[in-house]
């Protein structure tokens, strides 16, 4: 099997030269000298470090496309022609009743304080990144209207431009968490939340004692690594003096900013960007207990954690500390899924894959269960897209996993939407868009929906929240076709019976049965009883 081609991929702009090419390194069979490029050690020979990183840097999503031995590929969801279960009480299930759009597929998650969400899913953690900063209104409206939370990523407060600090070295003011902040609730309803993540450099600035003080945030989220998968967030900056201030601002900046010989290759030309580096957070027990118990005598009154496909004994530490620390909602995001801010090796091969990582978890909660353990409410990232990976997760996670974590797949939508506001007003549309029509009217299926919703506060949406709603319909409804297919009505009837497997191995791994053996004593049943 082919698993990954290293040395030339899109998201770095480098290819080979040679059609043939070495499996293991990726290097053309045949390397000439004189050879013009572009394989990524070609690049790397002048440009070094800046191939690390997917490009052009703050203006992509990038996601892993290494092919992992197993994955939800591999599994089917179960169809049947009888029952239907999950329908609200006193209604007789029958083909009037047991109808897709009948399927409630809404959720929550909390320790005792729940948060109902619209549809079992949220965005990933939208940061410090240019693309999440320069799109921030389109994905904010677009969550809130949606009725999902809006997860508001570390480091926004520390490159805020305008940050001010007080005489302690704590945030007073940082007008841009102000806006992402403001900018969601316009148009919050009741579902979802919006939640703002903290590492170590959040926690040193104050930014949970800013957030609570100023906006009464309800939850706050700690991170175990994740923001460049498992070194920590970072962006790159193109101002040397932007990069002397953020090193100044107790950051990792490289290289660094303030010796003589950077500044010199800088005014040559030779350095073009800066990369700003979070620490790198070290784990105990202690610390953990220690800082829930702060956090939650600051007055929050949800908290959160988001770790990573690190390994199995971290999802260990994971699931056993949140359970002590009465945690709100542990998201567990696997290797294989796509960041705006990760080195491209790290993205591909790096971490637990999110099938296997899935498949542990589910295995250490029914653990902790069985000793009479209440595990904390799960959420599931890495690579997710479509309905019937929600589904396939939801139910494999049974009853454990309550929503899916979703990072590119909820942005997308977001800067299409973007873009179709500015390709109308441009009169250029593209064929992919306009054979749908000219206006908004005629190109959003939804658009008439959201206008009898908010009448004329439907101008205060902008395309990209339409876009991010219209997407989150499709999902929705796509999920209620599958659930109706499965026979139940209510998300929390799916269960790990609603699957099977195509292949032995993922049968191995996840504990699901094989395709030829799932159902099989049931249906024997049925045949042995038959003629008799």
């Amino acid at each position: 099997m082919n698993l990954r081609k290293p040395n030339a991929n899109d998201a770095t702009g480098t290819t080979n030269r040679s059609r043939n090419v070495v499996q293991a390194s990726g290097l053309c069979t045949t390397c000439l000298d004189g050879c013009k490029g572009n394989c990524d050690v070609f690049v790397s020979s002048f440009r070094g470090r800046e191939v690390l990183y997917p490009g052009p840097f703050g203006h992509v999503t990038a996601g892993s496309d290494k092919e992992y031995p197993v994955d939800y590929s591999h599994l089917n969801i179960q169809g049947y022609a009888v029952g239907a279960v999950g329908l609200p009480d006193g209604v007789v299930a029958d083909p009037d009743t047991a109808v897709f759009p009948s399927v409630d597929v809404e959720t929550s998650y909390g320790w005792t304080q729940k948060v109902p969400l619209r549809v079992p899913i949220f965005t990933g953690a939208l940061g410090s990144t240019e693309i999440a900063r320069r799109n921030w209104e389109h994905f904010a409206i677009g969550a809130a209207i949606s009725g999902i939370t809006l997860v508001c990523g570390e480091n926004v407060c520390g490159i805020d431009p305008e940050l001010e600090l007080n005489t302690d070295g704590k945030v007073a003011s940082s007008p841009e968490m102000d806006r992402r902040i403001e900018t969601y609730r316009r148009f919050h309803e009741g579902y979802g939340e919006v939640l703002v993540q903290m590492n170590v450099e959040d926690t040193r600035l104050g930014v949970a004692e800013y957030v609570l003080d100023k906006h009464n945030l309800d939850t706050i989220e700690l991170k175990w690594g994740q923001g460049a998968k498992c070194i920590g967030g970072e962006i790159k900056v193109k101002s040397l003096e932007r990069a002397v201030e953020l090193k100044r601002r107790g950051y990792l900046v490289s290289p660094d900013p303030e010796l003589p010989e950077v500044q010199a290759a800088y005014h040559d030309g030779a350095i073009k960007e800066f990369e700003r580096h979070s620490r790198l957070g070290f784990v105990t027990k202690e610390a953990f207990m220690a800082e829930i118990a702060r956090l939650r005598a600051l007055g929050f009154r949800r908290i959160t954690l988001k770790t990573g496909a690190y390994s199995m004994t971290e999802l260990a530490m994971a699931l056993t500390y949140c359970s002590e620390a009465e945690i709100d909602l542990l998201t567990i995001d696997g290797a294989g899924g796509g960041t705006g801010m990760s080195p491209w090796s790290m993205m591909n091969e790096w971490g637990i894959p999110t099938f296997y990582l899935q498949a542990l978890a589910y295995d250490f909660a029914g653990r902790l269960t069985a000793r009479g353990v209440r595990v904390p409410d799960l959420a599931i990232a890495g690579g997710f897209s479509s309905e019937d990976g929600i589904f396939k997760a939801l139910a494999m996670g049974a009853p454990h996993i309550k929503a899916v974590c979703m990072g590119r797949a909820l942005m997308i939508p977001g800067m299409v939407g973007k873009n179709i506001e500015k390709w109308i007003a441009d009169e250029e549309l593209p064929k992919t868009v306009s054979k749908f029509g000219s206006t908004i009217e005629e190109i959003f299926v939804t658009y008439e929906d959201l206008r009898a919703r908010y009448g004329s506060a439907i101008h205060e949406i902008p395309l990209g929240a339409v876009g991010m709603y219209t997407f989150s319909q499709k999902v929705r409804t796509g999920l209620q076709q599958l659930m109706a297919g499965a026979r139940k009505f209510r998300l929390s009837m799916i269960s790990r019976s609603d699957l099977m497997c195509l292949t032995e191995e993922a049968s191995r791994i996840s504990g699901i049965p094989y395709v030829m053996e799932a159902y099989r004593s049931e249906a024997e049943a049925i045949l042995d009883g038959y003629g008799r």
